[in-house]
């Protein structure tokens, strides 16, 4: 059953009604105000649908993993949708995601026991650039990997293949800088970008780590890119990742114990599609090395996923590891999107 937890959302038929209405009005002032950067930033409505089980055998462990709970999201926005990254407070509840049509979207993530119950104070607004125009102007719309630096927010654009940052921590009023572009990124696929960005909290061994979801010259490996300084950025290296049956990546977060985990996704019309997180230490990471990790969890189309492609981590007042998903439902009828939490159990 669903429920709205939208911040302040009235209960009941005439409650619905009137959410919705906040939605459309506030999706139709988010697109027609291209140029009044936080002025557009407009609250959102989501419903909530809990995920009781992960698969039909009512399990809780998998792999590595123990399955806490999971939502549907849903919202009449035509702009909620298409989440490719995201990043998580300490709290585990406050978040940021990026969309692939050039969106944040920030809210609340609440939780019994860590276990996820809806959405509250969500807002949405256009990514900026430069002149406070949306990034989405001038076709760097598809956004596709999310990181916090010391100096601000650092995401990834696929198809134009750049990395920009948006200064400071107020990022939905913030214009951002293009901080790289050119090669060796401008050989990816067209569709085949920065999936992933972590930057580890002492800068070693880089202060900014990008994995693409491919290599474009070599099927079998994960490319990965080591940027130091942050700004002016310059590369200082690459590495790879093994590719194991046909997964690429999506995207990557890093624990308070230096381990990097890696969410990967495949997809095709005999298999349908599946998940993994791969887990490797941070110390493996430097410029010329392979690594292959080890995995915690592999899903199939038999599993509550989706096209799962943001990953973020936290760790709750017990000293547990929590894992949060997000899925890209490519603004489909036929996808969903899905938030997905797994706690670590070895």
């Amino acid at each position: 059953m669903a429920s709205d937890t939208m911040m302040g959302s009235p209960t009941g038929a005439g409650g619905g009604r009137g959410a919705r209405l906040r939605t459309v009005l506030s999706t139709l002032l988010l697109m027609a105000c291209p140029g009044a950067g936080v002025a557009q930033t407009v609250p959102l409505d989501i419903a909530a649908t809990p995920l009781m089980r992960f698969d039909a055998s009512g399990a809780v462990e998998f792999g590595a993993l123990g399955f806490l709970g999971g939502l549907v999201l849903t919202s009449t926005s035509p702009q909620f949708g298409g989440l490719s990254g995201m990043s998580i407070e300490p709290d585990g509840a406050h978040f940021l995601a990026v969309t692939d049509h050039g969106f944040w979207l920030k809210g609340r993530i609440t939780a019994e026991d860590d276990r996820p119950t809806g959405i509250s104070g969500a807002v949405m607004a256009p990514m900026l650039g430069p002149g406070r125009k949306p990034l989405a102007k001038s076709r760097r719309r598809d956004v596709e990997s999310l990181t916090r630096t010391p100096l601000g927010y650092v995401v990834g654009i696929e198809r134009t293949q750049e990395i920009w940052l948006f200064p400071g921590q107020a990022p939905l009023a913030t214009p951002a800088r293009r901080l790289f572009s050119g090669p060796p990124l401008d050989a990816l696929g067209s569709n085949e970008g920065i999936e992933a960005l972590i930057a580890p909290p002492d800068n070693a061994p880089a202060p900014l780590i990008a994995i693409a979801e491919q290599s474009p010259t070599n099927a079998g490996i994960l490319q990965g890119f080591l940027f130091d300084p942050l700004e002016p950025m310059k590369l200082a290296g690459s590495f790879s990742l093994a590719r194991i049956d046909e997964f690429s990546a999506t995207d990557a977060a890093i624990s308070d114990d230096q381990m990097v985990y890696l969410l990967e996704r495949r997809f095709d019309l005999l298999r349908g599609v599946a998940m993994r997180i791969r887990r490797f230490p941070l110390s493996e990471v430097r410029p010329g090395a392979e690594i292959v990790g080890e995995t915690l969890i592999t899903a199939n189309r038999a599993a509550s996923i989706d096209n799962m492609e943001a990953i973020s981590l936290y760790r709750n007042e017990a000293g547990e590891l929590i894992i949060t998903l997000l899925s890209d439902n490519n603004f489909s009828l036929l996808q969903r999107t899905l938030l997905l939490r797994f706690k670590v159990l070895r």
